[in-house]
């Protein structure tokens, strides 16, 4: 059977016809589906539901600093075309997926892992699988264009027959890994955090996250879908992301960090910074979290965190709320964490409040301005989504996106993973470099 391509396009705004048809099925395996999508595909999973899609109905791509606006234009001049049946669950209606490069323009020259990964791109899934929050699974197809109608009922048809008769056939063990290379190594890295220290104790520079980066190249073929499958059972209360664009590698992880969701005029987010391993018994455990609560440099970096959410989200909002910080436990790391809630004045789109939002200082820094800077000028490599927002929206300009850390761009036999800290005026190299490498274990648990 001919893979589907869908109607794919770049969405300029303009009159466009949706139309989305979806029927409940039982018992798909989500990991074998994933596999067979088509390019683009993307996946999503958070707070019980699951998505796993593929094709495009139609594509919005945008470079540049206006990129967040010119994708939530053209989002509801195509979103203002829609049909979509009414009986379909909220999580299966149409919605777009993709996200932002954390750096706008900026590109390594020559090869790169990030080849095909424009600053911004979200996708109209042509098909998609969706498991709610209920526990149903639904296939969900979209189409575009004056026979949307007639096009999305056959799609709907195929793909149902398709996703019914496959069997989770994904491998069970990870590829494996023959050679690791840091970016920069531990030498580099000692150097790099003490320049930033040092930049921050004789001028304004507040706070600074530099990020290493670990290439490693694979003993056997990738399976991405196994890997995520891998990913989604070890980290089931984390935001699980995949972003394959048409020409370029597989972008995915298993993230902690919620950037911003908005569901009308409520939104929430929360401060995710300071950090600590995870003990080999449970006194071992309790004795690290206590020793991460009572650390001056991890509270002091935390505060930063969650001072600078609440003046970034105070322009939309009549009320801003912080619950108490506790401790959230992961397989290998545990960080200190405050939730936040606010109500927004008006109905601001969520990509406005993601645009105000990143980067956040659990991933950029503050000052912003200057701890991008300094980012740019300390970093070997381009960090391309890494860190960047990833998620999706709808007709109603709702949606959840996540901070895409924790993750890795796969490219064939060679996956390339991301980790950062946050360094202040005390921060020891040493120490630093040890907490990048717990954070390098959730997508190298996953390969190996």
């Amino acid at each position: 059977m001919e893979p589907l391509r869908g109607d794919e396009s770049s969405v300029e705004p303009d009159e466009t016809t949706i139309a989305t048809r979806g029927r409940e099925v039982d018992g798909v395996a989500l990991g074998t589906v994933l596999g067979e999508l088509p390019r683009p595909t993307v996946a999503w999973s958070a707070e019980g539901q699951r998505v796993a899609a593929g094709g495009s109905a139609a594509t919005i791509t945008a470079d540049g600093p206006d990129r967040f606006d010119h994708v939530r234009r053209a989002g509801e001049a195509l979103f203002a075309g829609r049909a979509v049946e009414s009986d379909l669950p909220r999580a299966a209606r149409p919605r777009l997926f993709g996200g932002f490069a954390f750096h706008e323009g900026d590109k390594d020259e020559g090869e790169s892992p990030w080849d095909g990964f424009p600053d911004a791109q979200f996708v109209l899934p042509a098909v998609q699988v969706v498991r709610t929050d209920d526990g149903s699974t639904w296939v969900v197809a979209t189409a575009t264009g004056p026979s949307a109608g007639t096009e999305a009922e056959a799609r709907l048809d195929e793909w149902v027959d398709r996703v019914e008769g496959l069997e989770d056939t994904l491998p069970e063990d990870g590829p494996g890994i023959e050679r690791r290379t840091f970016t920069p190594d531990d030498a580099g890295w000692r150097r790099q955090v003490e320049a930033a220290v040092e930049r921050i104790r004789r001028g304004t520079l507040r706070k600074v996250v530099l990020a290493g980066a670990l290439t490693v190249d694979l003993r056997d073929e990738l399976s991405v879908p196994s890997v995520y499958e891998r990913l989604s059972d070890t980290y089931p209360d984390c935001f699980r992301f995949l972003v394959a664009p048409e020409g370029g590698g597989h972008f995915f992880g298993a993230t902690p960090e919620r950037l911003i969701s908005r569901d009308g005029r409520t939104v929430r987010t929360e401060a995710l910074a300071g950090s600590t391993g995870r003990g080999d018994t449970p006194e071992e455990d309790e004795w690290l979290a206590s020793e991460l609560q009572d650390s001056e440099k991890d509270r002091h970096e935390h505060d930063l965190v969650v001072e600078a959410i609440k003046s970034q989200l105070s322009p939309y909002a009549t009320s801003i709320s912080t619950g108490d910080r506790t401790v959230r436990r992961l397989a290998t790391v545990q960080h200190l964490q405050t939730p936040v809630t606010a109500e927004l004045a008006e109905d601001d789109h969520v990509l406005s409040l993601v645009e105000a939002l990143h980067p956040t200082p659990a991933v950029g820094g503050l000052p912003p301005d200057e701890a991008l800077e300094t980012i740019k000028d300390a970093e070997a490599f381009d960090r391309g989504w890494y860190a960047s927002p990833v998620g999706w929206f709808d007709a109603e300009g709702d949606g959840t996106f996540a901070v895409a850390i924790r993750s890795a761009v796969a490219t064939e036999r060679r996956v390339t993973l991301f980790a950062g800290n946050g360094i202040v005026s005390d921060s020891d190299p040493d120490r630093e470099w040890d907490e990048v490498q717990l954070k390098y274990r959730p997508v190298l648990d996953a390969l190996e």
